[in-house]
């Protein structure tokens, strides 16, 4: 665990939950933060359940903004279910507040620790293994487009700056090719030329931002099937969890960055190319539900964009996997010498297929207009 059960206690009882600590073990799989279930015990043999966090600094420098992201969206969040008859309990992350009202608690060592509500009944899944989960995953991520459409954007922290900056990626793409600081670049001419060949690709989304096209809006950012909680009775995305790369953006990033990895009929690592393609069966149905979830606050721009959004964040996905390749592996985890390599090239695979696709994706959005 990292911490002794007795520090993982002393840290929780500075929050406002209920009853006494009972059990305190490690939870799920995530790679980036400490996560522990804590389950505590209430009068009658009844419990009450809640996660408790460490945040990772390493990946986001700035605990303060990063909870002052969180509790914006989540508070505004629980309104609006809550005017809408819904259930702000299970519907939303609930944070739960230190006794003295503060959202995060820094420990002695200069950790930084949050509690959440354990939302029950309900379970996320790492990979697709019915297409219905795929297409309740995007009317729930639609759905929290929705209820965040008139949220002010603009007023959120950059908790990852330059996250999805499209122009700022490929900028650091060539510095890295250029530094050459591993002298790998030689070996990779051809992925190298397959993003420069798409320079003007990765400029589309963040001039139509610019220019005020498309609208700035609150966006996720880490649209996988595993930050959804599934209803146990209905099978339908009640939840969107793992709030901490809410930032300000486009609609078209999260969407965008679901297809890349949902729709994908292989593995991100796969090393035979012939297994990667873009699944237009999947597309469309994501596509058709995240339409739904959005319920009408989509522009029309945006949803004619949406092939773009998934061809873009794709190779964006891809250009961030040859970089570090490029500057030596030190960002993503790699499990044998060549596995950045590798992913570059399943993503960039996927981009090409989705070209191959172009006119098929169009007409499939065109039909949800």
């Amino acid at each position: 665990m990292g911490k002794e059960k007795a520090d993982l206690i002393h840290i929780a009882e500075r929050f406002a939950i209920e009853g006494e600590i009972g059990s305190i073990e490690a939870h799920g799989n995530g790679h980036i933060n400490d996560t522990f279930l804590v389950t505590c015990r209430l009068a009658e043999g009844k419990t009450r359940r809640y996660i408790l966090q460490r945040m990772n600094q390493e990946v986001f420098k700035n605990p303060k903004e990063l909870m002052e992201n969180v509790t914006g969206v989540t508070t505004f969040l629980q309104n609006k279910i809550r005017e809408n008859g819904g259930d702000p309990e299970r519907e939303a992350l609930n944070v739960i507040l230190l006794k003295d009202g503060g959202s995060y608690w820094q420990e002695t060592d200069n950790t930084f620790w949050r509690v959440y509500r354990f939302v029950e009944g309900a379970d996320s899944l790492d990979v697709v293994e019915r297409p219905e989960e795929f297409y309740e995953s995007a009317v729930a991520f639609g759905q929290f487009q929705k209820l965040l459409a008139d949220y002010p954007a603009e007023s959120l922290h950059e908790t990852i700056p330059n996250f999805h900056n499209t122009i700022d990626r490929v900028e650091k793409f060539k510095k890295a090719v250029e530094a050459d600081v591993m002298k790998r670049a030689a070996d990779v001419r051809e992925e190298i030329q397959f993003v420069l060949d798409r320079e003007a690709d990765c400029h589309v989304l963040c001039d139509m931002l610019a220019a005020g096209e498309i609208p700035l809006r609150v966006t996720h950012n880490d649209t996988k099937l595993n930050n959804i909680m599934l209803d146990h009775e209905t099978g339908k995305g009640i939840c969107v969890i793992d709030l901490d790369t809410v930032m300000p953006g486009s609609a078209l990033y999260d969407y965008g960055d679901s297809i890349r990895f949902g729709a994908n009929t292989g593995a991100e690592d796969e090393k035979d190319l012939s297994k990667i393609s873009c699944d237009l069966e999947l597309f469309s149905l994501y596509t058709k539900g995240f339409i739904e979830g959005c319920g009408g606050s989509l522009t029309e721009k945006e949803i004619r964009m949406l092939p773009m959004g998934a061809k873009l964040m794709t190779l964006e996905c891809g250009m961030r996997f040859l970089t570090d390749y490029l500057e030596g592996d030190h960002y993503f985890k790699i499990h044998r010498p060549e596995h950045n390599l590798d992913r570059t090239r399943t993503q960039f695979r996927m981009v090409k297929d989705m070209e191959d696709k172009w006119e098929k994706m169009q007409e499939i959005v065109e039909s949800f207009l």
